[in-house]
């Protein structure tokens, strides 16, 4: 894996988690508007859009950087728009950078022959 590909998946994991819990922070403030005074939807509904728009940016990026396949870039896709979808590709992308980072020096170290 270079060091792009890396980044890539990198950005989309830092991002996954705070537009999981953005997203669920947009729920709760949607029931507070409905049951209390309390508005705040405004505001977490822009900030939670930003994260979206950016988690959207960065999962293309990385779908075209590492080459998924349809069925990988569409799950990481449909994981972003579940409310804890976010926390669950977070895990997957940290796994998935392990393993590369693993392969990378076992192919370094001449293990591996791929």
């Amino acid at each position: 894996m270079d060091l792009k590909t890396a980044s890539a998946i990198r950005r989309l994991r830092l991002v996954s988690a705070p537009e999981a819990i953005s997203f669920l922070l947009l729920l709760v403030c949607s029931v507070l508007k409905r049951t209390t005074d309390f508005n705040a939807v405004p505001v977490m509904g822009m900030v939670h859009g930003v994260l979206f728009i950016l988690y959207v940016i960065f999962w293309l990026d990385a779908w075209n950087r590492t080459k998924w396949s349809a069925k990988t870039g569409i799950w990481y896709f449909v994981l972003s728009v579940l409310p804890t979808g976010g926390f669950f590709a977070e895990r997957r992308l940290k796994r998935e950078a392990e393993d590369a980072v693993i392969a990378s020096r076992a192919r370094k170290e001449g293990a591996v022959n791929a």
